[in-house]
């Protein structure tokens, strides 16, 4: 924990699991809108597209597990160029906790496992 960011206060959810009051600040971090999903279910706070993987990465990529190593390293790098956004979100989860919500079905290999490290400081 190299940021003074308590690991708690960075929380994972998929867009279609309930919110909850512990969620804190709910943040979608996916370019796309969740399919078949409507506002008022997804109960979120902010929808911060620029800090997804590109459209070229996250096509690329498609939760290909094989490609988890090379996606998050260019994430990452990605990530560097949004400065802005990261510090925004640290900001955000040193105040109290944040939820990153995401779309994809699979909870392993996704953007916001990447992101959430990126925020703690976390290098793998």
């Amino acid at each position: 924990m190299g940021n003074g960011i308590a690991a708690d206060n960075i929380r994972l959810k998929r867009a279609y699991d309930p919110s909850l009051a512990a969620d804190g600040r709910r943040i979608l971090v996916d370019r796309l809108w969740p399919r078949g999903l409507s506002k008022e279910k997804a109960a979120l706070d902010d929808w911060i597209k620029d800090i997804a993987p590109s459209t070229a990465l996250r096509q690329w990529f498609n939760h290909d597990p094989a490609r988890w190593r090379e996606f998050q390293d260019r994430y990452r790098q990605e990530l560097a160029g949004h400065a802005e956004l990261v510090a925004a979100l640290r900001d955000l989860a040193a105040k109290g906790p944040i939820t990153l919500v995401y779309s994809a079905r699979d909870e392993i290999h996704n953007d916001a496992i990447v992101l959430r490290e990126v925020l703690l400081g976390r290098s793998t």
